[in-house]
């Protein structure tokens, strides 16, 4: 996305900001009741989602945005005649709280109360509860009916939205222009992925692939309909026999670009996809979809024609996750100039901070700035988290000018990551100013551990990401310590910095491969006081062991930005680790002094200076 179309996207929701609210929610809540009456229905559920089920959606999108005031990336409102409810998870609470009506919209914990719960509990019997099924997998409808059917009422398809039948002024859908990711970026060709993809349809007769990271990647193209990702928002069927069909608006097709796919594909619009799917269904078609991402419209669709449809997971998934060498060069290099541009910000930040001037919105436009002074940044990948003190205890959180604090003396964590045309990064690092506490120390040197041991890690192959996370948190369990997220998630090549279905987690059971890219972020939060995270990229690599006996994996990591010597304690760390963490920053500086000034670098040489 270019700086023009993302100020637009910002100014946008800041208008729903400033509209939304309390101030605004009961009005509107009134209005979607008004209108589900006339509707004959006695309810509505309105999730944060679009029809691809992306983790940041169009501004057309933001329907529960608009209707509730809550800004958060992940929700779900359940409106009825006299209640309604905002489920959102224990990263939300306190943001929703502070941006709805509770006197109108009661706030539930999603894990402690799901929205299928709080259904059965409080739907009465005979109600009618509509859904949008363009913006529900076929997963969460069936959960919904099931409740529906608990409490003696119905769930019942909307034709249309409701919310956007009052939402007077919304927006209207993106039409940012497709350009391709030439081969020389991606490393293999879109008819090369699709000769491998009717490969895996094995038993089917086609794909309806509806993850539109999946369809970026598979025809080599990029967009910029939604912020902080280089999506164009399209879906694609590809059969196993005969050529695909793309079903995209036409305007968002240069005359070059429509014949570039149209070699690959036949191109529809949108508004025949309901159509298509139904001659498929009516064909006796066997089609895949993708249950995290497939539109229970289009599943029903094609059953209710007469086909069958096979909900699991998309093996573009997988294919996508597995880079490939020209990926992996192209997001190495996008590493080193990041790394370059974070590092002259932490130097400046070094230089800057100790004077009690600087606050959280400086600081992230001043790491913005480095970053766009590459010449190379497409965009942010996501909303940089800069918080100092009590503010960086919140795994999630995004400065706000309410929130904003100056920063003095304490600990300044910054979270972020940039869109490059040939590659995607997540960095964290953590900042100490003035003297650290013991305590500061001793939690930031566990994290650290927790860090270097994700790193160090070798482990047979077909090892899951969920029997790897507990390394990253042995020292902290050791101090009766823990941190509530996981400590790695998958991350694209100019894509989505969120990929899966790789993850380090306590629950995932995805076995991680070769060529697949993650974050390795274990932190710790003190409520109301301090957070630390220190976060790198690795990508999974073969590993030789001389005698060994199975096939071994190991991390290479590929972030490189100097790590607080100041908050380390040296006391807490065995011979291995301050050896790695010497040797991580004799590369660090090697790799980064000839790509910064002379005073960064200065700084540099100084910050990465050796252990022991």
């Amino acid at each position: 996305m270019t700086r023009a179309a993302e100020a637009k996207f910002t100014a946008i929701y800041q208008s729903f900001a400033e509209q939304g609210g309390p101030t605004f929610v009961a009005q509107r809540i009134a209005a979607l009741r008004a209108e589900l009456v006339a509707r004959g229905l006695d309810g509505f559920i309105a999730p944060r989602a679009d029809e691809h089920q992306n983790e940041y959606v169009p501004a057309c999108a933001e329907r529960l945005l608009w209707l509730t005031g809550f800004s958060g990336s992940a929700g779900l409102a359940i409106v009825l005649k006299d209640e309604a409810a905002l489920f959102v998870d224990g990263r939300y609470t306190l943001q929703a709280r502070g941006q709805t009506d509770g006197a109108v919209i009661d706030i539930r914990h999603v894990v402690e109360e799901p929205p299928s719960v709080w259904i059965e509990a409080h739907l009465k019997s005979g109600e009618r509860l509509g859904y949008d099924p363009w913006l529900h997998t076929p997963a969460a409808v069936g959960r919904y009916a099931k409740a529906c059917r608990a409490a003696g009422g119905e769930l019942v398809a909307v034709q249309s939205n409701p919310v956007d039948a009052i939402w007077a002024d919304r927006p209207p859908a993106p039409l940012a222009p497709i350009r391709a990711q030439p081969e020389r970026l991606a490393g293999e060709s879109a008819a090369a992925k699709l000769k491998r993809l009717r490969a895996a349809l094995s038993g089917r007769d086609g794909l309806l692939v509806s993850d539109a990271h999946n369809v970026a990647w598979l025809f080599n193209i990029r967009g910029g309909d939604v912020a902080h990702t280089p999506l164009p928002l399209a879906f694609a069927y590809a059969p196993r026999e005969g050529r695909p069909t793309l079903f995209v608006d036409d305007r968002k097709l240069t005359e070059p670009m429509r014949a570039r796919l149209a070699r690959l594909a036949d191109i529809a619009a949108p508004e025949r996809l309901v159509d298509f799917v139904v001659a498929l269904g009516a064909a006796g078609r066997h089609v895949a979809f993708d249950a995290g991402s497939a539109p229970a419209r289009l599943t029903q669709a094609l059953e209710e024609a007469g086909g069958k449809a096979a909900i699991g997971a998309d093996p573009l998934g997988l294919m996508k996750a597995v880079k490939n060498a020209t990926e992996l060069a192209g997001t190495r290099a996008a590493h080193l100039r990041d790394g370059a541009a974070l590092t002259r910000f932490l130097a400046w930040f070094d230089r800057e901070a100790p004077s009690g001037h600087l606050t959280e919105i400086a600081a992230t436009e001043a790491l913005e700035s480095f970053r766009r002074d590459t010449g190379a940044l497409r965009e942010i990948s996501f909303p940089t988290i800069a918080g100092f003190g009590p503010n960086a205890a919140l795994p999630h959180y995004r400065v706000s000018e309410k929130s904003n604090l100056k920063i003095g003396r304490g600990i300044f964590l910054v979270d972020s990551g940039g869109q490059y045309e040939d590659g995607t990064t997540d960095i964290t690092r953590t900042m100490v100013v003035g003297r650290p506490s013991a305590e500061m120390r001793d939690r930031f040197t566990r994290v650290l551990k927790g860090h270097i041991a994700i790193a160090r890690a070798l482990f047979p192959k077909g090892t899951t990401g969920g029997q790897l996370d507990a390394l990253a948190r042995e020292a902290l369990w050791r101090a009766g310590l823990d941190f509530d997220h996981g400590t790695g998630h998958g991350v694209g090549a100019y894509l989505s910095v969120h990929e899966g279905p790789q993850r380090l987690s306590k629950t995932d059971t995805t076995a991680v491969l070769p060529g697949m890219i993650l974050s390795n972020e274990p932190g710790y939060y003190a409520p109301g006081r301090f957070g630390i995270r220190t976060e790198n990229l690795v990508v999974v690599r073969e590993v030789k062991i001389v005698g060994g006996e199975r096939a071994t994996l190991g991390f290479e990591t590929i972030s490189f930005a100097p790590i607080d010597l100041r908050l380390v304690e040296p006391k807490l760390m065995n011979r291995d680790e301050i050896a790695w963490l010497n040797a991580y920053h004799r590369e660090t500086r090697a790799r980064l002094a000839p790509l910064v000034d002379a005073p960064t670098r200065q700084w540099l040489k100084a910050a990465t200076r050796q252990l022991g």
